[in-house]
């Protein structure tokens, strides 16, 4: 083989899959949403002298719609990185990286993906250079693809639309060498979703294992004389299929999927084979292959989520109980085998962390010898839906045959309370597929840090954590992949566009921990000249905010600072209108990285005070605990002390002050222009969370009404059949109970699909202001779910925003 042996592929590939893409497709502007501005897509200057307006909407609005539009489209168009792979050549000379990039396709409101590679040749530690195809190749209707361990096959999945099969290619370097069609009498929908997603090719590139929708349960049929007996799959014209039993789903983004489980396919023969042993009650999801044992049937080791009692909604949420499991699974490699499948007796999937509430994101080391994985038991024992994860590890049995009774080692335990500067506890909710240096027993992974996102290497069998990425810098690092002891991440913060970095392990052999990072020129960030002048006037940093009020009672994690990145913008010198920016959640986090619609908001005259409130990720488990059973008063005044840290400072103009926020960022919205009536001058909120005491019956996540209202103690008390006591809470702990005092004119954005926060959540609120007499503005998404992030919804969304604001700001 030559220097790029086993994968030369992937730079061959690139031309190879032009025949994917074949056509670049010409979309109708009519596919633009109704409601956007007609002048979108016009120069006002070019337009005829009769001119018409917009209902609602004067010439000096429109021309506002005009101009925010077109610099926020330059904004929109950067491009980002969304997973990374690179493969050595046999001779070790040199490698091949493969990147999947997405692109808003605003006239398709869908996101454009597709690929390009890069030769890396690495000259020394202060010097790589990346030799770049010269065009990317777009994946049009990809949903996954995977590359095989060695990098000399590529898996590409097509997932189906209106009841299609699902479709497997196998690629290799030159050509398409197989194609398999999947249908749905088998399975349905491959898992993409980043969390049940789990595909895994085995050791010798023979078997895939991957998550896949259940194939559609039988359903009744009745015809002129009532029900059918017996099951009928074929369609007839005499009868109709009724809609047999409900099903339970995972809430948010899962609506109309069904149950995830595993499946083998084998790539030779496109044989499909559901893995067998497996409790009906168990969603299945991040399945890996186990190492392979000489003589014995390979495991698979999988995610387990259990529907008992019920399913509530997952996403965002890791505080849904889970574990580890080992299946044992035939080969598939012969007909014999295959046909042996008939008598085969069932083994039962073994439970690997029972003595553990969660567990989840397996991986094995490059040897086989440890399987690691993150808990979110702190998460699961307290009913917080995000909280500070803990890193485990089992020593894998030599016999390759696992055990219920199996030793969990910790790793890295839960941080509560860490010391300034020191390792604030890990936050992460993934791990790379290959995470490992050389030397088998360290792990590279991305994690919050405060306000910030940071790159460690763990040393799994010493506990031992290092930040490797600058400790000074403020940016947001986040590693894409590993290139042997070298690390390809992508650097951004709120004022600079992303670019791509190439970390160097500095003197391995006298096992330093020092790292030098080199600069990486890439196609991948471009972006208009306009962009980079109006970012070259906005400057950030990463502000500490004092708590006001520090009780006896508080820990002291949760007494110590929080803190809120400021970025700034100024007109003439003076102050410029501040726009205070509120990450839902609660437990989530606002990182210092590059936000193209936040971006847009300070490159068109305001400065912004985004706001990490106690109850954020990456400040340590304690201060994250403080905010149960406070929502509504301690969030809310730790806004509030960050707005006054500016304000006392000079600046910020305090009479141009606005907030805008999302899900629990709308919750503190709507609280902070009820309960400081006078302080702010405009107010947006994206899917807000108005009203407690009428979501707890609707949201797929009702618990948390009850712990956030409530703490800890909500979690046991949590209930389908909420008490008039309990109601009455919930409506003191919402900016509803506030609602009297409210002056702010307030735009909201609101998606018709939303489960976690339903839009009459919203709309009760706005109704209720327009009562009053508040200017009120609605825009409602009808095919948006929790986050308004469909390219023509986002783009709409901040484009709104930016007017409104301008508005009452002038």
């Amino acid at each position: 083989m030559s220097s790029i042996s086993s994968f030369s592929s992937v730079l061959s590939f690139v031309l190879v899959f032009s025949s994917l893409v074949l056509t670049l497709q010409v979309h109708s502007h009519s596919s633009l949403h109704k409601t956007l501005p007609a002048v979108l897509a016009m120069d006002s200057s070019k337009a005829g002298s009769v001119k018409e307006f917009r209902a609602g909407l004067d010439e000096d609005t429109e021309e506002e719609y005009a101009s925010q539009s077109k610099l926020l489209q330059e904004f929109t168009s950067i491009s980002s990185i969304d997973k990374a792979w690179v493969f050595k050549s046999k001779s070790g000379i040199g490698s091949q990286a493969m990147f999947s990039i997405s692109q808003p396709n605003l006239l398709a409101n869908k996101k454009r993906k597709y690929m390009l590679s890069s030769s890396i040749s690495k000259v020394s530690n202060n010097n790589v250079n990346f030799q770049w195809a010269p065009f990317p190749v777009e994946m049009t209707g990809v949903s996954i693809t995977i590359p095989s361990p060695s990098g000399s096959k590529l898996l590409v999945i097509r997932n189906p639309e209106n009841e299609s099969p699902t479709q497997f290619e196998i690629w290799s370097s030159s050509q398409l060498e197989k194609e398999f069609q999947i249908p749905q009498s088998t399975h349905g929908s491959v898992y993409a979703d980043g969390w049940f997603e789990g595909i895994s090719w085995n050791s010798d590139e023979s078997l895939v294992t991957y998550v896949a929708e259940e194939p559609s349960p039988c359903k009744p049929t009745f015809n002129y004389q009532g029900y059918k007996k017996g099951v009928t799959k074929d369609k007839e014209c005499t009868s109709w299929k009724g809609q047999g039993d409900w099903e339970e789903e995972w809430g948010e983004f899962y609506a109309g999927k069904r149950q995830p489980a595993p499946f083998v396919i084998n790539i030779n023969s496109g044989k499909v084979h559901a893995v067998r042993g497996i409790e009906k009650s168990l969603s299945v999801g991040q399945v890996v292959w186990a190492p392979p044992v000489e003589g014995i049937d390979q495991y698979l080791v999988f995610v387990g989520w259990s529907a008992n009692p019920r399913k509530l909604g997952i996403k965002y949420c890791q505080n849904r109980p889970c574990a580890l499991y080992a299946v044992k699974v035939p080969l598939y490699k012969s007909e014999a085998a295959e046909s042996d499948l008939k008598s085969l007796e069932e083994l039962n999937a073994v439970n690997l962390t029972q003595s553990i509430s969660s567990a989840f994101v397996p991986r094995f080391s490059p040897d086989g010898k440890l399987l690691v994985f993150l808990s979110a038991k702190a998460s699961v024992d307290s009913g917080a839906h995000n909280a500070t994860n803990s890193l485990h590890r089992i020593d894998w049995p030599a016999d390759g045959k696992p055990s219920s009774s199996t030793k969990i080692i910790d790793v890295i335990p839960v941080v509560n309370c860490a010391e300034d500067g020191q390792f604030p506890g890990l936050y992460c909710s993934s791990f790379l597929s290959k995470p490992w240096l050389s030397d088998g027993c360290t792990m590279i992974l991305s994690s919050y840090w405060h306000s910030c996102q940071v790159i460690l290497s763990v040393n799994v069998l010493r506990g031992e954590v290092l930040r490797i990425s600058p400790a000074d810098s403020g940016f947001l690092w986040t590693v894409l992949t590993l290139d042997e002891d070298n690390v390809i991440v992508v650097c951004s913060s709120p004022v600079d566009v992303p670019n791509i970095k190439y970390g160097c392990l500095v003197d391995k052999a006298n096992n330093t921990t020092g790292w030098h990072w080199l600069n990486v020129s890439s196609p991948i960030f471009k972006c208009s000249e306009k962009v980079r002048s109006l970012l070259s006037y906005v400057q950030f940093g990463i502000l500490q905010i004092p708590v006001k009020d520090v009780s006896d009672c508080l820990k002291k994690g949760a007494a110590k600072a929080f803190e809120a990145l400021f970025v700034s913008s100024k007109v003439n010198d003076a102050p410029a209108p501040l726009i205070v920016v509120l990450h839902g959640g609660p437990h989530d986090v606002s990182l210092s990285t590059f936000s193209k619609s936040l971006a847009f908001l300070s490159s068109i005259g305001f400065s912004l005070l985004i706001v990490n409130y106690r109850g954020s990720l990456g400040f340590g488990e304690e201060a994250l605990q403080s905010l149960p059973g406070k929502v509504g008063s301690q969030d809310v005044n730790d806004v509030l002390t960050a707005i006054d840290h500016v304000l006392e400072k000079g600046l910020v103009d305090p009479s141009k002050i606005i907030v805008v926020g999302n899900s629990h960022g709308g919750f503190l919205t709507t609280h902070l222009i009820g309960q400081t009536p006078h302080k702010f001058v405009a107010a947006a909120a994206l899917n807000p969370v108005c009203n407690l005491s009428s979501m707890v019956g609707i949201t797929d996540i009702p618990d948390w009404c009850y712990v956030g209202s409530y703490g800890t103690n909500g979690k046991t008390i949590f209930t389908e059949a909420p008490t008039a006591e309990h109601l009455t809470r919930f409506y003191n702990k919402s900016p509803i109970s506030h609602i009297s005092k409210v002056k702010a004119p307030t735009i909201f954005l609101l998606g018709a699909q939303d489960l976690r926060v339903p839009v009459s959540n919203g709309l009760q609120y706005a109704r209720a202001l327009k009562e009053r007499g508040v200017e009120t503005k609605v825009i409602l998404f009808p095919n948006d779910i929790h986050p308004i992030e469909r390219p023509q919804s986002d783009f709409e969304s901040f484009l709104n925003i930016g007017v409104w604001f301008k508005k009452y700001c002038k």
